[in-house]
């Protein structure tokens, strides 16, 4: 796929999104946009380069030229939530976000869609990514105290945004999946989530 050079210079305005301190700010965000039938419509350099780091912590091999599956899995949400959120307005508030890529060097992601009134084969899709900063110990003490967090409640947060499995975090913390179930089950309970998608969103305050 060959994007098109850009005629302007893209940027995020969204001033709700509290990401100052938790982003890196030696890099700017990446910016992914497609058609909804994934063609690709543009990228930067920055956006080849978070995707070869996504690939390589998979893969072993940084493969900058093909979008990572996670990428396209958020693409694919963004389609299926177009069929409901099929109005501009219904996006003004809305994300679809992830935290995925090398344990070490997560990166975040945002994606919204572009709805066309006539036709959603016409729609688009935005997609921006940003490699977490190194600040996420001061953001999970602020949740600490915030959501009243154990310690331990505390340790599965820190591996949520490291994107582990239930089965990596029990591995990490020494105990087993229920447990690590029954913890992320009372973290939903204290930050009036449903997912572990709406931790993250909680914990990193987007």
């Amino acid at each position: 796929m060959r994007g098109r050079r850009p005629t302007a210079e893209a940027s995020d305005t969204s001033s709700d999104f509290h990401v100052d301190s938790i982003v890196d700010k030696r890099a700017g965000p990446g910016i992914l946009l497609l058609t909804s039938s994934m063609q690709l419509l543009y990228r930067d350099r920055r956006t080849w380069e978070l995707c070869g780091q996504i690939n390589k912590s998979h893969n072993g091999t940084a493969a900058r030229g093909v979008l990572p599956p996670a990428v396209a899995e958020v693409c694919a949400e963004i389609m299926q939530t177009l069929q409901v959120r099929s109005e501009a307005k219904d996006w003004e508030h809305f994300r679809v976000k992830r935290i995925i890529g090398d344990a070490k060097r997560p990166i975040l992601l945002r994606g919204l869609g572009l709805p066309d009134r006539h036709s959603i084969q016409h729609s688009r899709i935005l997609i921006t990514m940003e490699e977490v900063g190194r600040r996420q110990e001061a953001v999970t003490e602020q949740a600490k105290e915030l959501f009243h967090l154990t310690d331990r409640e505390v340790a599965v947060v820190q591996n949520l945004l490291k994107g582990w499995t239930n089965k990596e975090i029990a591995n990490a913390l020494g105990v087993t999946e229920q447990t690590v179930k029954e913890h992320i089950k009372h973290i939903m309970e204290k930050t009036k989530t449903t997912t572990r998608t709406g931790i993250l969103v909680q914990v990193l305050r987007l």
